[in-house]
């Protein structure tokens, strides 16, 4: 039986590109760029790259990009639009917890839960990190963005989602109604409404794991990350200048790990 994760995104690879999470690429390669120093030389993978947005843009400006997803559909869309540009990337089709990657690459994003922090165990979910861990070559920089589980402490989710939507277009986007957040488990349970490809629409009781920072930095630092740093997370702007409060919905982390070159 297939995990929400993956009937969501089976047949979705143009509906996808219309949600209003997924307009801000160019301000989020921007920022992508000045981490990277703006040295080309340097390797990226996206892990959870879906149609391939950030991959393409990095791309087009003139560095080297692996795409990984799990969903064929939107690793076939990913590949469309790098065809219409001219541009040829890298999009391989993987599972975040078992990725054939060893100290390859001088950046891993894993940006918008395209991946993490999905999965339907805490271990799973680990997994990615740990996978997304082992891929780096050393230096190297991981930045990825997740839940803020402060968030739900102070706010009505619904709420949230709610006011996405009446932000973008009538009828664009998947909706979300969320049933319950579990304090035990910080995992939101909520029931989500899309329309796929084909036109039609589809319901999916699904759950995701929200994390609260001090989790997130013994998870890294478990994994060898000597520095960690975590910061609200903007659409289209990310920044250092944002220090994470309970008012961001998502959090935007970024670790490294030290040492000499392994490749």
């Amino acid at each position: 039986m297939k995990q929400w994760y993956e009937a969501l995104f089976e047949n979705y690879g143009n509906q996808y590109d219309l949600e209003p999470f997924a307009q801000g690429t160019s301000g989020e390669c921007d920022f992508i760029e000045a981490e990277l120093g703006y040295d080309k030389s340097l390797k990226i993978l996206d892990i959870g790259c879906g149609t391939g947005r950030h991959a393409i843009e990095l791309t087009r400006r003139g560095y080297s990009v692996t795409g990984v997803d799990l969903s064929e559909s939107q690793l076939k869309k990913a590949k469309e639009n790098a065809a219409k540009e001219g541009l040829e990337v890298r999009f391989l089709k993987e599972d975040a917890r078992a990725l054939p990657f060893e100290g390859e690459f001088d950046m891993v994003l894993m940006l918008c839960e395209g991946g993490f922090p999905l999965m339907e165990t805490d271990e799973m979910n680990f997994e990615i990190l740990r996978n997304a861990a082992k891929a780096l070559s050393r230096p190297g920089k991981l930045i990825f963005t997740t839940l803020n589980g402060l968030f739900p402490l102070y706010h009505s989710i619904d709420s949230f989602h709610e006011e996405g939507q009446n932000q973008g277009e009538p009828g664009e986007g998947a909706r979300y109604k969320s049933e319950r957040f579990d304090l035990m488990t910080f995992r939101d349970h909520n029931v989500t409404t899309f329309t796929d490809d084909d036109g039609i629409e589809h319901q999916l009781a699904c759950n995701e794991r929200y994390y609260v920072p001090p989790e997130i930095t013994w998870l890294l630092k478990s994994l060898d990350f000597t520095s960690v740093e975590i910061f609200g997370a903007k659409l289209g702007a990310f920044s250092r200048a944002d220090k994470l409060t309970a008012e961001d919905f998502e959090m935007l982390v970024i670790a490294e790990l030290e040492g000499e070159d392994r490749r």
